[in-house]
């Protein structure tokens, strides 16, 4: 099979698997533990970070292209993450204030949300297929299966008021991981940009880092602290880094 075929089929489990996944789990499950979901989504953010910040910038800086073009395309990834946040929260606000948003318009506006969040994030695992020259590494199974992990809360928030809207089950867990499919456009993006050379490389790892960052600490972690308040998210977010460390140089 192609470099880029593989990556396609580990884009598909990590993001239409994942996203589908949650949306199944959505239909089935009608109270989940928010303790629970908070512990999973906290470790997942460290390893994230981890793999982010020991892995895929430390890729970027061993390019030599220049420290600050690479703090321009990680602040340009932060933004563009942070934009695209903002117009959807926006339109939301704007639908809910209204007064014509049902939980069905919800579960499409969310559903909206995940898809266009979905191609930063899909950069990421792109960016780091192409930095370990098309290998299948250590890092970019961890990133394929943590942004799996990452979308099952996101499948299970589209699903329930899609099908509390009147939706039917298999018609919400489709739509549900349909909203999945982007992801493969930006892993894609992210290889093909990872492709051309050095700069490509470092602003392909770069960008991509920054619009992680920016789901780590502008969605995971603040959803994660808000579902439980207490101490163990932060511990819970310490062991994920210690884990990603372990999986990056063991």
């Amino acid at each position: 099979m192609s470099i880029l075929g593989t990556l396609v089929i580990i884009t598909i489990l990590a993001g239409v698997f994942g996203t589908g996944l949650g949306g199944v789990l959505g239909v089935l499950i009608r109270k989940d533990s928010k303790k629970a979901m908070s512990l999973l989504l906290s470790f997942a953010g460290g390893v994230m970070l981890s793999v982010v910040c020991f892995d895929l910038i430390r890729d970027a800086v061993e390019t030599k292209v220049g420290i600050f073009i690479i703090i321009g395309a990680i602040l340009g990834g932060c933004a563009v993450a942070y934009l695209l946040d903002y117009l959807i929260d926006g339109k939301e606000s704007s639908e809910q204030s209204k007064g014509q948003t049902s939980l069905f318009v919800a579960g499409i506006v969310m559903a909206s949300a995940v898809a266009v969040h979905n191609v930063p994030v899909g950069m990421t695992l792109g960016a780091s297929y192409a930095s370990d020259n098309g290998v299948l590494g250590s890092s970019a199974i961890m990133l394929a299966i943590l942004i799996s992990m990452h979308n099952i809360p996101e499948g299970m928030s589209i699903a329930a008021p899609l099908i509390s809207g009147g939706m039917s089950r298999i018609k919400a867990v489709l739509i549900t991981a349909a909203s999945g499919v982007p992801t493969i456009i930006g892993a894609v993006l992210g290889y093909e940009l990872g492709g051309i050379g050095a700069m490509g490389l470092a602003l392909s790892l770069a960008f991509a880092s920054g619009a992680m960052l920016y789901v780590v600490f502008g969605e995971i972690l603040p959803q994660a602290v808000q579902m439980y308040k207490g101490k163990l998210p932060t511990f819970f977010t310490i062991i994920g880094m210690m884990v990603g460390l372990l999986v990056i140089y063991l």
